[in-house]
């Protein structure tokens, strides 16, 4: 595997966040009955003529913004000519030659702590264009349906350039797109119901070698699945190749139950799709005024936020990478900071990262179903960094307020008595004890062994049921330790 490099390039497909269709006034409600939101125009009747719909444009426009694009002064929609049972028309309404968004970039986080690094990944364009219906095929015993409740939704295909050299970066490259379009409010980013779906480009080639022949894995709709699609191919790829075989250029699909890719049908160029200027269509002008209010109304976007929490909050850049993650995680976090002090900012990250999100991935919640605020967050961090309690009673206490047995922090410390012990007359009486009833420790640690130390640690703490200042405990048998 080391001698060869493999090449990523995604074409990732946004459902726009628009309440009617990018050509006609058909609703994009998911779940309707099949064939009930396909108007006129979604299904091609004789003289109807598409009108294009002003949101789908202004989504554009701020995803271009929010990748540093150049967004389009004049673009130009295309018709895409292909067979399928579920497109209508016959072609799809799309882009090529001028599309809206042209370039851009998407900087993302690869692995995780030390391990970690950020790389650029550039995009070559994003553009309009309307979805397809959809074949069905389960219920129909040899045949298939076809609902065109899809077809005409408003999407946005946007294509990276080929930078991504594993199924690791690619993985990181659609996520951070993906909460891209759902921080800017462009797409839900419901990957179950189709909102967001990738496109994977793979190819293998020698180190230094031009690119080599890819292979197109089409509609991949969740992270897991892109990752074990194209490690199945790059493996696929390289050892078909060692052994002296080759392959053409195809669109593949991958099965999750075999976790194998097969091929679909041969791979399509520019040329074979007949492209030309929409003729019911006029080209679509932007303004620079346009583009001034789409800018004004970006939320911070990530890149920004996260400088800020690394130059404010004196976080890491990893830590600040994960805490931007989503908009819910970077609102939480913020929350959570708010609730406690500045000063508490990493201990309040560590909670949010550590804690709260085991909790959540454990019981399958979202961080807006979290079953504690971020205000009582904030407060139990408080609580930590004022010395009330120990890191680990705050353990029990995050657990009560996660039951609801208490409003806030200091209801349940005050209720179950968990006030951590820091009187130095008191914790000094259970250091001396725990010095008495463990003699064996005592001189295990004079003779050099650590071990000891931290059993003699425990004894304190134990006695004092967790409430004892740990600091304080380490400080006092330390001292004690070496002048006995």
């Amino acid at each position: 595997m080391n001698a060869w490099e493999i090449v990523i390039g995604l074409e990732t497909h946004a459902q726009l966040a628009t309440r009617s269709k990018i050509f006609s006034g058909a609703s994009t409600a998911f779940g309707a009955a099949a064939n009930t939101q396909a108007s006129p125009i979604d299904l091609a009747l004789p003289g109807v003529l598409p009108v294009l719909n002003k949101g789908a444009v202004e989504c554009a426009i701020r995803f271009g913004l929010a990748v540093e694009a150049t967004v389009a002064e004049k673009s130009v929609f295309e018709r895409k000519n292909y067979f399928y049972p579920d497109l209508p028309k016959g072609y799809q309404i799309s882009q090529f030659e001028l599309p809206i968004v042209q370039g851009g970039h998407l900087n993302i986080m690869v692995g995780q702590g030390e391990k970690s690094y950020e790389k650029r990944i550039r995009l070559t364009r994003a553009h309009l264009e309307e979805d397809a219906g959809k074949s069905l095929h389960e219920d129909f015993h040899g045949r298939s349906g076809i609902d065109l409740n899809r077809a005409g939704m408003a999407l946005l295909e946007i294509v990276s350039e080929p930078d991504m050299r594993s199924a690791e970066e690619a993985v990181a490259y659609a996520k951070a797109l993906h909460a891209l379009v759902r921080w800017i409010g462009i797409c839900d980013g419901n990957m179950q119901e189709g909102s967001f779906r990738c496109d994977a480009n793979v190819s293998v080639r020698r180190p230094g070698a031009s690119l080599g022949t890819r292979r197109e894995i089409k509609n991949l709709n969740s992270f897991r699945y892109l990752k074990e699609a194209i490690e199945f191919e790059t493996r696929w790829q390289i050892e078909t190749l060692e052994d002296g075989g080759s392959f053409e250029q195809a669109t593949v699909l991958f099965d999750p139950a075999t976790g194998k890719t097969r091929a679909m049908r041969s791979k399509e160029d520019a040329h074979d799709y007949r492209y030309f200027p929409d003729p019911d269509l006029l080209p679509l002008f932007i303004a620079a005024e346009w583009i001034e209010r789409e800018r004004a109304a970006l939320p911070e976007l990530p890149v920004a936020k996260r400088q800020r929490f690394i130059s404010d909050y004196g976080l890491s850049a990893y830590d600040a990478a994960t805490l931007t993650a989503s908009l819910e995680m970077a609102d939480y976090f913020e929350a959570t900071v708010r609730a406690s002090n500045p000063a508490a900012a990493k201990l309040c990250a560590n909670w949010v990262m550590v804690d709260l999100a085991a909790r959540l991935k454990r019981e399958d919640r979202e961080i807006s179903e979290a079953a504690v605020s971020a205000a009582q967050l904030g407060g139990l961090v408080a609580r930590i960094a004022d010395g009330t309690i120990s890191n680990a009673i705050g353990k029990k206490v995050f657990d009560a307020l996660w039951m609801g047995d208490g409003v806030n922090a200091d209801e349940i410390i005050a209720k179950q008595g968990l006030k951590q012990i820091t009187d130095s007359d008191a914790i000094e009486k259970l250091v001396n004890d725990a010095l008495a009833a463990n003699p064996g420790s005592v001189s295990e640690y004079r003779a050099g062994k650590e071990k000891a130390f931290n059993a003699l640690v425990g004894q304190v703490m134990q006695a004092a049921k967790g409430k004892a200042n740990p600091q304080q405990v380490s400080e006092l048998l330390r001292q004690k330790l070496s002048t006995n």
